[in-house]
């Protein structure tokens, strides 16, 4: 009885992972898209001073921007938003995929594969190249370099 209510437990667990509420107010939480999309009128069209159109025309000019990129990217986003998700979601599902099932295996793989020859490695470099260093150092060691200025 115990074993059929965990169960039912890691079940509910495991759907609200992929149910869970979202934020209908905050839609960007991480702050992804900040930077790129905060696009207001005034950051695309400025009459600097001495060259400024009639006033209805600036305000009618606003208006049908603010308005024209607030439908224009909902009724997108309803045409283009579900297809897009699924082949974002198949996207990121099969890079998923292939890092779970292929890249961290070959790499794993090639870890355990070359610890052997790092070993092979490590050892004739410690035979050969360290007494030869330590020949060298002992060799350069008593060479002495006097700086003189000439006048």
């Amino acid at each position: 009885m115990a074993e059929e209510q965990t169960e039912l437990d890691e079940r509910i667990i495991i759907k609200d992972l992929h149910t869970k509420e979202i934020d209908l107010v905050n839609r960007d939480p991480k702050h992804i898209n900040e930077d790129v999309v905060k696009v207001d009128f005034e950051d695309v069209i400025a009459e600097p001073v001495g060259t400024y159109s009639f006033d209805g025309v600036w305000k009618t000019s606003y208006t049908t921007f603010t308005v024209s990129k607030y439908w224009c990217y909902r009724l997108l986003s309803a045409i283009l938003g579900i297809p897009l998700a699924v082949i974002w979601g198949f996207l990121f599902a099969l890079i998923s995929f292939c890092h779970i099932w292929a890249v961290v295996p070959c790499i794993k793989s090639y870890l355990i594969e070359i610890q052997c020859v790092s070993r092979i490695y490590s050892l004739c470099i410690h035979t050969f190249c360290d007494p030869l260093f330590e020949a060298l150092s002992k060799i350069c060691s008593n060479i002495r370099v006097a700086l003189r200025k000439e006048i």
